[in-house]
């Protein structure tokens, strides 16, 4: 479902704008329908007053949580069941942050990432990704999302921009505190310069050699790093949002001094920040995370040389903090691997 065909049920039962207002915002935020001034009875027409059990039922089946796993660090990986029976991953971060999913898998096929193993299997609707921030609310407060989860944004752009433009307008959340992470793809740039609600912007980087980007990420756009970085940095003055690069640190692969002066040059002058982040490891992939005193070097030697760089602790790392960890598990234990839910 998307918020498309919610606004056009909410009109063909006799609601306006201002009552498609109201109802959206008392689904994404937790609120009745009625204030203390006016109840809803009094200003909703009859026909939706009368659909709205029914209806509120329909939404709560769009995402519903099947288990929660809490992290040491604070997080919560919450395994998120949609209508179809397919599921996917969400985690409540620290700072009343969540990280979102925009597809069941994904296409891109990062050779470190658990979700890109098996490829796509569907889309989310923008319906089911705002549905994961209503779930999320019901356990805590979320005034930050990051669409950082399961997925390649960019490759489900329209129901990503319809998620975040929503979130922007009727959920309460500010809009640089709606956060689009891509590998970087030309039609983001220009569809984001076209949108009412910008959100910041993060960018897989993981390391400034074109050729070995094409390894790391085989199925992602072919743009080269400079030209990556060039294009960020032109979002970032027109939205005076700095961009966020993100840099998953492999052992022996791109924690590399070559690395080091690549990202220097690329880096300098720009309004960006590195997030340099410790691969979280997964069994059966043969990646490894460098030890923390390396990634601490790191980070050493770019602020020395002006780079605004933070190291980051992925989060819930204990409970199978890397994308698709919580999901591939589960789904093993139910025998659902070569033949999940809704998949010939």
């Amino acid at each position: 479902m998307r918020i498309q065909h919610i606004r056009q049920r909410l009109r063909d039962l006799g609601a306006v704008p201002c009552h498609e207002g109201r109802v959206l915002r008392a689904w994404l935020q937790g609120l009745p329908l009625g204030t203390k001034r006016r109840r809803a009875e009094d200003f909703l027409p009859l026909a939706l007053r009368d659909a709205m059990p029914d209806f509120t039922a329909e939404l709560q089946r769009l995402a519903r949580l099947q288990s929660e796993h809490p992290g040491e660090d604070g997080s919560v990986r919450l395994l998120v069941a949609l209508a179809d029976g397919q599921t996917v991953e969400s985690v409540l971060l620290s700072r009343d942050g969540l990280c979102v999913s925009t597809q069941v898998g994904c296409a891109v096929g990062c050779v470190f990432c658990m979700t890109g193993r098996d490829g796509l299997l569907r889309q989310l609707g923008s319906a089911e990704i705002v549905a994961q921030v209503v779930l999320a609310r019901s356990l805590r407060a979320v005034k930050k999302v990051v669409f950082m989860g399961m997925g390649e944004p960019a490759h489900n752009l329209d129901n990503v921009l319809e998620a975040i433009d929503l979130l922007g307008k009727e959920g309460g959340i500010g809009h640089k505190n709606l956060v689009l992470s891509t590998v970087g793809d030309r039609r983001v740039f220009e569809r984001l310069s076209q949108a009412t609600v910008k959100p910041a912007l993060a960018l897989s980087l993981h390391t400034t050699d074109p050729t070995l980007r094409r390894r790391l990420l085989p199925k992602a756009p072919d743009i080269a790093p400079d030209e990556l970085v060039e294009l960020g940095e032109a979002y970032a003055r027109a939205t005076a949002y700095p961009i966020q690069y993100q840099w998953t640190l492999l052992e022996g692969i791109n924690d590399t001094d070559a690395e080091l002066a690549g990202i220097a040059r690329l880096l300098a002058g720009k309004y960006a920040v590195m997030n340099l982040i410790p691969y979280n490891s997964v069994d059966g992939f043969d990646y490894r995370r460098p030890s923390w005193a390396r990634a601490a070097e790191m980070a050493r030697v770019l602020h020395r040389q002006g780079i605004l760089t933070k190291l980051r602790h992925s989060a819930g790392q204990d409970v199978e903090g890397g994308c698709g960890q919580l999901r591939a598990r589960t789904l093993q234990n139910v025998g659902w691997v070569n033949n999940p839910p809704g998949v010939a």
